[in-house]
């Protein structure tokens, strides 16, 4: 979907545009409330905070929704005394999803690992318990994130080896050229279109509506947004 049509639908639903009633709200404006719509929505429907209280890839649709948001990287990871501690996490992290790594020794080939993310705040219960603590034979072992980095740990026993980051990443924000980008401050040379099917856009659409309706004080069109885009979810 064009940005242009966007701009066009968000203000069609604030007001009819006939009426000319709401031409203070720049595009500009609207540019910023889609933005923070992806960003609201996403966070509500990888939770589960909505309607149906389904959440990451709990239905086919979640999975189609939310899969141009996932990619895989390499990340770099340095070895420390029972631990391996990653470089930080890419500037567009959102949410995790996995990481995938091998363990190593000299005696053995490489295999593949499986590793769980865990509370930080249960490592030692987690080192001390032997039917949990990092283990080469079962390979199998455990991750925890903070300092904006990821921690997997092997107990001094085995390496990690090939460590690949799956995760959400941030919603591409959309941009008109020639308008003020509200990020920046500067102005826009070229379009960025929205990364999500149009399905799903017209669904960001409400919610921008919801967003500047607010904003303004028009409850009616903060309520009936606010019933679409949870009937169509």
């Amino acid at each position: 979907m064009l940005n242009n049509v966007i701009l066009i639908k968000v203000k069609q639903r604030l007001n009819k545009l006939d009426s000319s009633d709401y031409d203070n709200i720049e595009s500009w404006q609207i540019l910023e409330a889609f933005n923070k719509a992806q960003v609201d929505w996403c966070r509500r429907n990888l939770h589960g905070t909505n309607q149906l209280r389904e959440g990451d890839e709990q239905s086919n649709r979640r999975i189609d929704d939310m899969q141009v948001m996932l990619v895989t990287v390499p990340i770099d990871a340095h070895q420390r005394t029972n631990y391996f501690e990653t470089d930080e996490l890419p500037s567009n992290y959102f949410q995790w999803k996995r990481i995938s790594a091998k363990a190593k020794l000299e005696c053995c080939p490489a295999r593949r690992l499986t590793v769980y993310l865990t509370e930080e705040g249960n490592l030692d219960v987690l080192l001390s318990d032997v039917n949990k603590q990092p283990n080469f034979d079962w390979a199998e072992t455990f991750a925890t994130i903070k300092n904006n980095r990821i921690y997997i740990y092997t107990d001094g026993v085995f390496e990690i080896d090939s460590p690949r980051l799956t995760y959400y990443r941030q919603p591409r924000k959309i941009e008109i050229s020639g308008i003020v980008d509200p990020y920046t401050g500067d102005v826009s040379t070229t379009d960025v279109l929205c990364q999500f099917k149009d399905d799903v856009i017209e669904l960001f659409i409400d919610e921008s509506v919801k967003i500047l309706s607010g904003d303004i004080e028009s409850l009616n069109q903060a309520q009936r947004s606010n019933q679409s885009v949870e009937a169509n979810n």
